[in-house]
């Protein structure tokens, strides 16, 4: 018997990790390909198909129940496909597969990672900056590194805190040099300031920091902290960082702290499914970081 033609293989990844994100930038970030590539799929897939998959909703997609049917047999499908490979695959070395948020993952974790990666562990280390979270349960990854204010866990993982680190604005002395009236807090909530993806995380340094009157601010967006902090110091603006991030830089004098604050926003956090917590892959994975962020 013939099997029908099927859809483009593409196309149907990037529709299962679309409906497994719940958005078509979650699902880039993870395939390592631009959000108009993953709709592109999506269209190409439902012309295909002849059928609506996804629709509008608010400011995200959905599934239609169409795209709900299709998305349970192709993950069960991509599913099947990735315990057949595993199991022909020959051994290799083992390997710990590491989703960390892009800031910490470039400005700190990437230069040590010879740590891990060398005697005596031995290990492959694949660590992936990205801002969208992992299914731990099937596998994705073996653990993630994340920035929140709270226990990040949820039901069948734990979460432990790492550093809590002060969070403070910083600029590159040439652009302190250029606007020397940055001495107030009042001040700094008019001057050029470098976002990540909105104005929320500022807004909240501010009140933290004791200013609560109305704020209309201004500046670019980066969308990642590390971006943030490279435009602070090439002196485009005024960026939020944190010790853990630009201790290197203050210590140098490439950046230099606007305004003194003792304000703490959130914690980084390591996230691992609860009946793995206790490998010895995870257990050292947990004290090398809380050793690398300590320093």
């Amino acid at each position: 018997m013939t099997r029908p033609r099927l859809p483009s293989l593409i196309a149907l990844r990037a529709f299962e990790a679309v409906g497994r994100k719940g958005s078509v930038r979650a699902a880039g970030d993870e395939l390592a390909v631009s959000h108009t590539v993953v709709s592109r799929h999506l269209q190409n897939l439902q012309r295909s198909l002849g059928v609506a998959l996804i629709r509008a909703e608010g400011r995200g997609i959905a599934l239609t129940n169409a795209g709900r049917m299709l998305h349970a047999e192709v993950s069960q499908a991509f599913d099947i496909i990735a315990r057949a490979t595993t199991q022909v695959r020959p051994a290799a070395r083992p390997t710990l597969n590491i989703w960390c948020i892009p800031g910490l993952a470039n400005r700190r974790l990437l230069l040590r990672l010879p740590e891990l990666t060398g005697p005596p562990r031995n290990w492959d280390i694949n660590l992936q900056p990205t801002l969208s979270h992992p299914d731990l349960e099937r596998g994705e990854a073996d653990a993630e590194i994340v920035y929140a204010d709270v226990p990040a866990a949820k039901s069948g993982m734990l979460a432990e805190e790492l550093v809590r680190p002060r969070v403070f604005p910083v600029a590159s002395p040439a652009f302190l040099a250029r606007f020397p009236a940055l001495t107030s807090i009042g001040a700094l909530a008019k001057a050029s300031l470098i976002h990540e993806e909105s104005t929320e995380q500022w807004e909240r340094w501010f009140k933290l920091a004791g200013l609560h009157e109305p704020l209309t601010l201004r500046g670019q967006r980066l969308w990642h902290a590390h971006l943030a902090i490279e435009a602070a110091r090439f002196g485009q603006g005024v960026a939020l960082a944190n010790d853990v991030l630009v201790a290197d830089d203050v210590r140098s004098g490439a950046l230099v702290e606007v305004l003194p604050s003792a304000v703490h926003m959130g914690a980084y956090q390591l996230v691992a499914l609860r009946e793995r917590w206790d490998e010895p892959a995870i257990v050292a994975l947990r004290a090398w970081l809380k050793k690398v962020l300590a320093q």
